[in-house]
């Protein structure tokens, strides 16, 4: 096995968690997939994979040494892929980053479509709230909401979220309903921060033209947006959200939305990518359906 073929492997183990359903998906028998992890490791002269009775894990130095392969990999298919540009079925492993909420209730469930369409692109998505090293991580693309800080990114809008503040009907009876934004440093408010610049957010408006931001209490922060939701429904303070999210707690009144006065900043859905694989064929039909996925969500 060459060196491409075992970076290939190795990383396959590390996304599937398994020799077995490496050796599966390559079609390699499981012991050729064993002797090859252990000429790579002798080769490096490192240990790349932590093995248990259950599953299989990377090594701090396997953690490493898997960044950079999928990096390697994704130039050479980058590489192929540039010489038919126009190709209609792109092979290739496609890697997402996907925000949770979006995952769940946007993607994932249209997900068997694009499957069918382009057969052979396997994806491997990771899904959560937390910040993504695109390049570091050897991410193609990633779905988020907000404007990036990483200027190198190419961007593609899919959508704009108009956002409510809202809190539950315990926490008004109990604290008050703010009728300004000035109002909002007497209350409590739920805290979203992220995990790689520890930020917590502030309530923010639309006034003369500019977002202005406003600040208030707050004795809880969380790091994901379905415990963000829940502790506004137990009572813990308000929150500022995108409509879609708390529609249906707002038709049933566990959720009531205040200061409906005042504008709120849109937030925008992007589909994110490196400059280099701007015409990776994976990542251009990805974007292209991605963009059609948002686009019937938000008409429906």
């Amino acid at each position: 096995m060459d060196r491409l073929e075992a970076m290939r492997l190795f990383t396959q183990i590390v996304d599937l968690g398994s020799f077995t359903k490496a050796a599966g998906l390559l079609e390699i028998p499981r012991a050729t997939a064993t002797h090859a992890m252990k000429e790579l490791e002798q080769r490096l002269g490192v240990r790349l994979l932590e093995r248990t009775t259950r599953n299989v894990k990377p090594t701090l130095d396997g953690r490493g040494f898997y960044e950079r392969c999928c990096r390697i990999l994704a130039d050479v298919e980058d590489a192929e892929a540039s010489l038919d540009i126009s190709s209609a079925n792109p092979t290739g492993v496609l890697r997402l980053g996907l925000h949770g909420t979006h995952a769940t209730q946007i993607i994932l469930p249209r997900l068997a479509e694009f499957r069918q369409r382009y057969p052979r692109l396997d994806i491997v998505i990771s899904s959560g709230d937390r910040l993504v090293d695109l390049v570091g991580e050897g991410i193609d693309c990633v779905v988020r909401v907000g404007v990036p800080k990483d200027s190198s990114l190419v961007a593609k809008r899919l959508a704009s979220l108009p956002e409510v503040i809202c809190a539950s009907p315990e926490y008004l009876a109990r604290c008050g309903t703010p009728l300004l934004p000035a109002d909002l440093g007497a209350h409590q408010a739920v805290g979203f921060f992220t995990r790689n610049h520890n930020i917590q957010y502030p309530f923010t408006f639309l006034q003369d033209g500019q977002v202005k931001e406003y600040k208030a209490g707050s004795w809880i922060a969380v790091d994901n947006a379905d415990s963000y939701t829940q502790c506004a429904l137990l009572g813990f303070g308000l929150i500022q959200v995108p409509c879609f999210r708390v529609e249906k707690y707002l038709q049933t009144g566990q959720l009531v939305a205040v200061l409906k006065d005042q504008t709120c900043p849109e937030l925008p859905v992007l589909a994110l990518y490196p400059s280099h694989h701007q015409l990776a064929p994976r990542v251009k039909v990805f974007v292209e359906w991605v963009s059609k996925v948002y686009a019937d969500y938000f008409s429906a």
